[in-house]
C-alpha cells in the first residue's frame, strides 16, 4: 500500500472557516490550506462543497506547493444547487443567483485573500464544472486574476438554461464574450487548460484554446493521453500546472 503523506505543524495548515455572506444571504463554508504564497481559489465540481477537493485528494496532490509556501489555497462552497443546477428556479433566476456568487467572490473572498497573502491578483482553479467557474471568474475579473487553472471544463453554460438567453447569460458564457474582451490585464494572465484523450470536454478545451490564441492571450493546453474525465487525471495535471506558474509574473503591473 502506498504511503500517505501527513502534514503536522507545518505550512500545510488546514483550517475551516464559516461566515454569513451579506451578498448571498446564506452561510458559506470554506477550507484553506497554507500560510503564505500565491492565493488560489479552488472551486469544487458541479454542486460540490468546500470539502470536495480535499476528499478527492486534489489538495494532497499539490501538498508540496502548499508546504513550501508557494501557494495558499481557498476552497469555498459552490452555490450551483441554487443557480445553474436549480431545477426549481427559472433560467433567469439561475443566472441572477450565479451573479450574486460572482459578487461574493469579488467583494467578500478576494479582499480576504489579498489581505492574508499580500498579492494583488489571485489564481482561480477548478476541475469539470469548477473549471467553468475558474475560467468565467478569471475572464470577468482579469484585474483581480493573474492565473487560471481549468481542468476538464465545458465553458458553454447555455445548456443549463432551456434556450433562455439575455445579457446576463452572455456575460457569464465565456465562448460568447471572450472575443469582446479588451481589458489590458487579460494579457498579463497565465491560463492553463487541461483535458484528456477520453475527456467528454476535450473539444470545448480545443475551442477555448483557439479563442485565446486568436486574442494572443498566454495559455497552454495539455491533453493527457490515455486518461478520461476523472480525478486521477486532475491529480496529475494540477501540480504540473503549478510547476509552470511564473509567480513573479503574477505581480506585474500594467
Amino acid at each position: 500500500m502506498p504511503a500517505t503523506k501527513t502534514y503536522i505543524l507545518s505550512n500545510y495548515n488546514e483550517q475551516k472557516h464559516s461566515w454569513q455572506s451579506d451578498i448571498l444571504g446564506i452561510e458559506m463554508n470554506m477550507l484553506t490550506f497554507g500560510t503564505e504564497g500565491f492565493p488560489i481559489v479552488l472551486f469544487p465540481t458541479s454542486m460540490g462543497m468546500s470539502n470536495e477537493n480535499k476528499d478527492f485528494k486534489l489538495l494532497e496532490a499539490i501538498g508540496w506547493f502548499i508546504e513550501q509556501g508557494i501557494v495558499k489555497v481557498y476552497c469555498p462552497d459552490s452555490i450551483d444547487k441554487h443557480s445553474w443546477y436549480n431545477d426549481d428556479a427559472t433560467p433567469e433566476q439561475k443566472v441572477k443567483n450565479h451573479i450574486l456568487y460572482d459578487r461574493m467572490l469579488a467583494e467578500e473572498l478576494y479582499p480576504r485573500m489579498k489581505e492574508e497573502t499580500g498579492f494583488d491578483r489571485i489564481g482561480a482553479a477548478g476541475c469539470s464544472f469548477g473549471g467553468y467557474h475558474a475560467m468565467n471568474f478569471g475572464l470577468r475579473h482579469p484585474d483581480l486574476t493573474a492565473a487560471i487553472f481549468s481542468m476538464a471544463a465545458k465553458f458553454d453554460i447555455k445548456g443549463q438554461l432551456d434556450g433562455f438567453y439575455n445579457d446576463d447569460v452572455y456575460y457569464n458564457n465565456p465562448p460568447d464574450y471572450i472575443a469582446e474582451l479588451n481589458d489590458p490585464w487579460l494579457w498579463k494572465m497565465q491560463i492553463f487548460l487541461g483535458s484528456a484523450e477520453f475527456d467528454m470536454c476535450l473539444d470545448a478545451n480545443y475551442s477555448m484554446a483557439n479563442q485565446l490564441g486568436l486574442k494572443h492571450v498566454q495559455h497552454t493546453l495539455d491533453v493527457t493521453v490515455g486518461e478520461k474525465h476523472d480525478w486521477p487525471c486532475w491529480r496529475k495535471q494540477f501540480p504540473y500546472y503549478l510547476s509552470l506558474l511564473d509567480i513573479e509574473k503574477t505581480k506585474e503591473k500594467i
